[in-house]
């Protein structure tokens, strides 16, 4: 009969959505407060694939990515995207705006994929707690990355699946290292 064994630690992950890059400095210094030193980041990618955050958060949005240097285990992933969700309320109040200055978006990568959170249902998404869900984003191949037909759009573009693969090559080199 087998028995269920502990799950291998992953990599932390952050998607961060804005438009002013003096408010990206801000959201990382406090993401760097709450998991640790970030040790792979990622260039401005136009988030332009789709309108959806443009009514609450304006016009001519970016993302970045950042991947934390230390592993965690992959429970703490509802309560990761329950911390973001207090932390853009806490930017939006501080800035005074009526919208939403920032999304940010927390997700873990393991040696086959990438897992964002989420707090919306829909069928493909599984339920983890506290109204948070799991969205498998993509899968890594031997070749790449293997979408799926629910991957979000900018996830599909290569300089995006590109910073994915050199982060999950950061994390294949951390499980070989043993531990200090």
């Amino acid at each position: 009969m087998a028995q269920p064994k502990p799950f291998a630690p992953v990599k932390l992950v952050c998607g961060v959505i804005f438009r002013e890059a003096a408010l990206y400095g801000d959201v990382k210094r406090r993401l760097v407060a709450e998991w640790g030193p970030v040790d792979m980041e990622s260039l401005a990618f136009a988030f332009d694939l789709t309108d959806y955050y443009q009514p609450e958060m304006g016009p001519a949005l970016k993302r970045k990515f950042m991947s934390f240097s230390g592993l965690v285990a992959p429970e703490i992933l509802p309560q990761a995207k329950l911390r973001t969700i207090e932390l853009e309320e806490a930017v939006r109040r501080e800035t005074g705006a009526t919208g939403r200055p920032v999304n940010i978006d927390p997700g873990y990568l393991t040696a086959s994929a990438l897992v964002m959170a989420t707090a919306k249902d829909f069928s493909h998404r599984i339920p983890l707690g506290r109204g948070i869900y799991a969205h498998l984003e993509f899968l890594f191949t031997k070749t790449g990355v293997k979408t799926l037909d629910w991957t979000y759009p900018d996830f599909r573009r290569g300089p995006c699946q590109e910073f994915f693969r050199t982060v999950r090559e950061l994390y294949l080199r951390q499980l070989r290292e043993p531990p200090a």
